[in-house]
């Protein structure tokens, strides 16, 4: 399973920045920025919105828990992205089971987040 660390180490290696680089962004000392890539740290919430943003990638991809970078916002406000609809509960039969459970999380993110407003 990806974790946080990993997820945060690859995307600071994409942006072909050092730990040092990073932890200077964000007024840190380059060891926790180790510590953290190392699974021996775990960053608080606040920080890890803050890394998310920086990166622009969901907090849901940043801690390992969807292999979706962006956010849904930047989803729904993507006009090319389209979601087959081909059965009843609106998800594409010939999707694999995998996508088809990221879909309906998909859904129920959406419907919880804006169930609020």
């Amino acid at each position: 399973m990806v974790t946080f660390g990993d997820r945060l180490r690859q995307l600071r290696i994409e942006q072909e920045m050092t730990q040092e680089e990073l932890a200077n962004i964000f007024g840190l000392h380059k060891t926790r920025i180790s510590q953290y890539e190392l699974n021996k740290r775990q960053a608080d919430d606040e920080l890890k919105k803050k890394f998310a943003d920086f990166f622009n990638v969901s907090i849901d991809y940043l801690i390992g828990k969807s292999d979706i970078k962006e956010s849904a916002e930047d989803i729904l406000k993507d006009k090319n992205i389209t979601i087959g609809l081909h059965n009843t509960n609106g998800i594409d039969d010939t999707l694999p089971a995998e996508a088809k459970k990221e879909i309906e999380n998909f859904i129920d993110y959406v419907k919880q987040k804006y169930s609020n407003k």
